[in-house]
């Protein structure tokens, strides 16, 4: 666990509550399956630095939705990073699964974090707030996401999602239901991914 590689850019105490937190991963997996087993043995880089990318995308202020955070990822992650880097930005985790809220709260407490709150609950019955940023990671179709962030979007709401190899795919289906701007990033944790930043949402007539 010491030899951790970073390439991005942390303070020691930071780095040190990623690595509290990636032990605290291996050992929450033998009770619940928060992520694929597949991806337990390279977890640094699957899940830690995949998520770290995407901290220079948010804003330096106001609140960040994370929808369907699952183990964390990437809201977690990007709240360990914030504490340190941009203390006026908040993170709200949106997890429907309360096992899973247990273990979200969980690396709260070891990180000593107070920018997160971790909200057990489905999106669609969250009240409406606008959000500064909307971060999401192998939750749902792009179509199903934009659904879900309309309510939370301001013109100036940043979305921004992690996807998989299928991305052309759900990008093209989207576009039925929904008018938007976007932006594709190479993901560079992942050959097969990319990072879609989404602005502008608008349903269709």
């Amino acid at each position: 666990m010491e030899n951790l590689e970073c390439k991005y850019t942390v303070s020691r105490e930071t780095m040190n509550r990623l690595k509290a937190y990636e032990v605290s991963l291996h050992e929450w997996q033998n009770r619940m399956n928060l992520v694929s087993k597949n991806s337990l043995e390279n977890a640094w880089k699957r899940h830690f630095l995949d998520s770290m990318q995407i901290f220079s995308l948010l804003p330096s202020e106001g609140i960040v939705y994370d929808f369907g955070s699952g183990a964390g990822f990437p809201g977690m992650v990007l709240a360990i990073m914030a504490n340190e880097k941009t203390p006026y930005l908040k993170f709200k985790l949106v997890e429907s699964i309360k096992k899973k809220t247990l273990y979200l709260n969980e690396v709260k407490k070891i990180s000593g974090l107070s920018n997160v709150e971790i909200v057990n609950n489905r999106i669609e019955d969250i009240p409406a707030e606008p959000a500064t940023a909307i971060t999401s990671r192998a939750m749902a179709s792009l179509t199903s996401l934009l659904g879900y962030a309309q309510k939370f979007c301001t013109p100036k709401t940043k979305c921004i999602f992690l996807k998989g190899k299928s991305y052309r795919d759900e990008i093209e289906e989207a576009k039925k239901l929904w008018k938007f701007n976007l932006e594709v990033l190479p993901n560079q944790e992942s050959d097969e991914g990319v990072i879609l930043i989404v602005t502008d949402i608008k349903k269709r007539r």
